[in-house]
């Protein structure tokens, strides 16, 4: 793991605003040469933290739904910490501390939505008696 990483990582705070850039797992295939080449991404959210047992993933929450005082659902991005590249603070503390401690908790009970993962929306069905 690059060490500028691990060290822009730790100087982060929950609630940060940031900029990952990072290489996608996605592979392209080049048309003239059919080798396989990386795909450059840059994702920015607000920092909840560094989780996962087997490989490591900066979480970043992108869209914050809150059903009630501290219950929310999150649509959020996982970035396998190996694949990034870049760290950049865009705004300090931009959710206040105890707000991101309590999307946090709502990540890890379940309340999350990956933007990977559409869902379909249904519609709106009225009925005029």
């Amino acid at each position: 793991m690059k060490r500028k990483i691990v060290d822009e990582i730790k100087k982060l705070s929950l609630g940060d605003l940031v900029r990952v850039e990072w290489c996608d797992a996605s592979i392209g295939k080049s048309l003239s040469s059919g080798i396989d080449i990386d795909v450059p991404v840059e994702s920015w959210g607000v920092y909840l933290g560094v989780l996962g047992e087997k490989a490591k993933h900066i979480i970043l929450a992108q869209n914050n739904f809150r059903y009630a005082d501290g219950l929310f659902d999150l649509d959020y991005t996982a970035i396998p910490l190996q694949w990034s590249v870049n760290v950049t603070v865009l705004t300090e503390n931009h959710v206040p501390a105890d707000e991101a401690k309590d999307m946090l908790k709502s990540f890890l009970m379940g309340g999350r939505r990956t933007l990977a993962r559409k869902k379909r929306q249904r519609g709106v069905r009225n009925h005029h008696g």
